[in-house]
């Protein structure tokens, strides 16, 4: 690639992403769009036209409200999770910012003003970063601005030594600030005055089994009891409710069809026929084959059957399937938080006690496995063998399809560790996907292989030394590549983020041909949440990439300055208008996110120390004290700051409430739907026919 055509492919991209803004502009301005481009202010109930006036008419208004929104906008919009999403963008544009401000006017003279590229092909040398197989000569004219042109020995090498340090402790500094920034963010969240059911509760497992005479739930009751005599409230034990929800929705989908029907009944009688056509149905597979029946008197008579069902199913769930896990409440939030941290059993495997997540957060199926089983799972998850499959095999035998289908699977492996909240299966898929893509990317496209070869490369040489001096020899080759993916990520990506146009066709395809009743619309129009699993780690490999380019090839830090400082002006408008958090965990994702951050720093400090190495360069050992350095940092900051994002600290828990908690609420949060009683005062009934004692002992 030359000059001309990578100055092609940019100014494409730019093309592309200027037209996605105006087409934008345009069309968020159509009433008809609003479901597609201000859905969360619609669900708010805030007008967003009220908006528009207030400064989005033209194409650049919408950065105006972005920049102008508040923190506390961001949380009443998306929650404390998004607002540390954006503290993760910023964080990483700080980091380049400063970097850049050293890196771009000393190393870029330096580099450029050295002839070791001349020499080299007056010599008749190959560089070494060109044996790759069949690929393209590196762009000359940005190899003299990087590191590549440096002669071997030379002492302009000190710049690019020094930077490397230069950009290792920005990143220590601006990480310390973010970390610091991001625990009070969740304090304040946590001892807001607000009543949280989460906050009231605790996550029992591994409960012990209880005796023949009784259940699950009196041995709860009694042990919580005995141990909290004076903040212990109830229990609610978890149930194996698969039977009684199938059945409930059922009932639902029946509600649905009886729904739409009457709107196909009503709209189809017209003055010719004002008796109209009722809907009718085949009941058989896909309503395509078996008996035609009348939607609504088939649905009526499918519901008043299933009711007492359903009933039935839910006496017989609540006192014969319950496990061996349940929602233990507290009268007080820093009773809840106190009992989260103690040490209730003298033995490891029974009364595993942890902060509950929030009802909506919950993955009941996974509740009851025990401590052995979610361990066994969890180390079968990332078995090597496994991780190999993974991330050599299946991308070879079906790139696209498995790519498309990949964070899906991901989601699928965390879920089976046994996982109890949708949060922390985001977190954990984000983890798996974040070393995949990373792996992939520098081994397929800086190595020069396809990826089982230089899996296999590494395996059979698995030393740290042989991984560095292949990162370090590949490396400086790939540095145009990069760029121009850099470019075409924040311009292409983000522009399609930002127009929506694929959401908005199909908004308006299923509303035109689908949807009948105004829920159906509303649930073609409901935009989901920002998808934390895989955008984090899609962002987390470009801050990969551009500190690893950093100091080789300074030029790509404007890039990457670029994508994160659009990223975070078009996440906070999505966070703004557009997308509903599914879930709160009050920032739990910023460990992970500050821990894949050091990953990269690693990454990039042993490539640098490997590189620099190659230029044969006497004092490049002096680089090797920054590894450790990471780690004392690394360690010191879990140390300083998670047990506050592990555990809810009771200086944060015992601020008072504004007004006093209704515990029956509280308690009715946690109930399953397909269990839930119609009435408040039924919850007696409901708990009742937990500790119901029966002849036999709980099926488990």
């Amino acid at each position: 690639m030359d000059l001309a055509s990578f100055l092609t492919s940019v100014l494409t991209s730019f093309v592309i992403f200027v037209v996605l803004v105006l087409v934008f502009t345009f069309l968020s301005r159509r009433p008809g769009n609003a479901p597609v481009y201000y859905p969360s202010l619609l669900l708010r109930g805030l007008d967003p036209w009220e908006v528009r006036r207030r400064g989005t008419r033209s194409p650049v208004g919408w950065i105006r409200d972005a920049l102008s929104a508040s923190e506390t906008d961001v949380i009443a919009a998306g929650g404390v999770d998004a607002a540390v999403y954006l503290v993760f963008l910023s964080s990483v544009l700080s980091i380049l910012v400063y970097s850049g401000i050293v890196l771009l006017p000393v190393l870029l003279p330096v580099a450029g003003t050295d002839r070791g590229l001349e020499l080299t092909a007056a010599a008749g040398i190959k560089p070494k970063n060109d044996e790759k197989n069949n690929s393209a000569p590196e762009l000359p004219e940005i190899q003299r601005l990087a590191l590549s042109n440096i002669q071997p020995r030379s002492m302009r090498l000190w710049a690019f030594l020094l930077s490397v340090y230069w950009v290792s402790f920005v990143t220590y500094f601006i990480l310390w600030k973010s970390y610091k920034h991001v625990s009070n963010l969740r304090a304040t969240a946590r001892s807001t005055p607000d009543v949280k059911p989460e906050e009231f509760a605790v996550l029992v497992r591994d409960v012990p089994r209880s005796s023949p005479d009784e259940t699950i739930k009196d041995s709860v009751d009694s042990y919580f009891r005995a141990l909290h005599p004076n903040t212990f409230y109830r229990s609610m034990v978890v149930t194996d409710h698969k039977k009684a929800d199938k059945i409930y929705l059922e009932i639902e989908d029946h509600k649905k069809k009886i729904a739409r029907a009457e709107v196909l009944y009503a709209n189809s009688k017209t003055e010719s026929n004002p008796e109209g056509n009722k809907p009718t149905h085949r009941t058989g597979f896909l309503g395509l084959i078996g008996k035609k029946v009348d939607t609504i008197e088939y649905c009526s008579e499918q519901i008043k059957e299933l009711l007492p069902k359903l009933e039935a199913e839910q006496k017989t769930t609540l006192r014969d399937k319950q496990q061996r896990a349940a929602i233990v409440f507290f009268n007080s939030r820093s009773a809840a938080a106190s009992a989260s941290q103690a040490l209730h059993a003298q033995v490891f495997d029974k009364w595993t006690v942890m902060e509950a997540p929030e009802p909506r957060d919950i993955i009941w199926p996974n509740l009851s496995r025990n401590i052995y089983e979610r361990q066994i799972r969890q180390v079968v998850v990332d078995r090597p063998a496994i991780r190999t499959v993974l991330q050599a095999y299946l991308p070879q035998i079906a790139l696209i399809v498995f790519l498309a289908l990949l964070p899906a699977f991901l989601t699928f492996l965390s879920k089976a560790e046994g996982i109890p909240s949708q949060s922390h299966v985001v977190r954990a898929t984000s983890g798996k996907y974040f070393y995949f893509v990373v792996f992939n990317v520098f081994l397929v496209y800086t190595l020069g292989k396809t990826l089982f070869a230089s899996l296999r490369t590494i395996l059979d040489n698995a030393n740290i030394g042989v991984i560095i001096n292949m990162l370090a020899t590949s490396l400086p080759g790939g540095a145009t590549f990069f760029l121009t993916f850099v470019a075409l990520k924040f311009f292409v990506g983000y522009g399609l983020e930002l127009s929506r146009l694929i959401p908005l066709i199909i908004f308006h395809l299923k509303r035109k041909y689908l949807c009948k009743t105004e829920d159906e619309v509303k649930a073609a129009w409901a935009p989901g949440d920002l998808g934390y699993g895989t955008r984090v780690p899609n962002d987390m490999l470009i801050a990969t990439v551009v500190l690893c380019y950093s100091v080789m090839a300074p030029l790509i830090i404007p890039f990457g300055v670029a994508y994160f400082a659009l990223g975070w002006l078009i996440a906070k408008n999505q966070v703004l208008r557009v997308y509903v958090p599914s879930y709160e965990s009050n920032g739990r994702m910023w460990p992970h996110m500050h821990t894949r951050i050091i990953a990269a720093l690693l990454l990039y400090q042993a490539t640098m120390i490997g590189v620099i190495g190659l230029k044969k360069f006497y004092y490049s050992p002096i680089l090797v004290p920054l590894l450790p350095i990471s780690f004392i940092f690394a360690y010191i900051c879990h140390m300083r700051f998670y047990p506050a994002f592990a555990n809810t600290p009771l200086e944060v828990a015992q601020h008072e409430l504004k007004e006093t908690p209704n515990m029956d609420a509280i308690y009715t949060a946690y109930i399953p739907q397909c269990l839930k009683p119609d009435k408040l005062e039924d919850l007696d009934v409901f708990e009742d026919a937990q500790s119901h004692t029966t002849s036999r002992a709980p099926s488990f």
